[in-house]
């Protein structure tokens, strides 16, 4: 099982992606409204992913994905779309089945990933 704070990097990697792809721009604010976490929070979090090389900030506070980044917002968000519409094809509602998905997104190795993947594209999703 991944350790907390690499899912809380995953976490908001993936929220920057989501924000740049609905909004087109993502500032720190934006993110904290999303996240529903406090600006400081925030704040802190991003220093940490700029000195980590994941995001740039430029002047007037903008943040973009760099290369690595953007390929753990990308695949954390390959999971969790797929995981979300699986349990949604099964029933479960889709609030639910984004929260679960959300955990289920972190923990599973690729090799396990990979093969769930590989059987709802040949099997359907039901």
């Amino acid at each position: 099982m991944k350790d907390r704070i690499f899912e809380s990097k995953e976490n908001y990697l993936e929220t920057i992606l989501i924000l740049h792809n609905r909004n087109g721009e993502v500032r720190s604010v934006d993110i904290a409204a999303e996240m529903e976490f406090s600006k400081p929070s925030v704040s802190i979090a991003m220093k940490n992913l700029r000195e980590e090389g994941c995001i740039n900030v430029d002047k007037n506070g903008y943040i973009t994905l760099t290369e690595s980044g953007r390929e753990i917002a990308d695949r954390v968000y390959e999971r969790h779309l797929l995981f979300t519409d699986w349990l949604t094809s099964m029933g479960v509602p889709e609030e639910i089945a984004s929260e679960d998905a959300c955990r289920i997104e972190h923990d599973l190795s690729v090799e396990s990933f990979s093969a769930i993947k590989a059987y709802i594209q040949k099997h359907g999703k039901k």
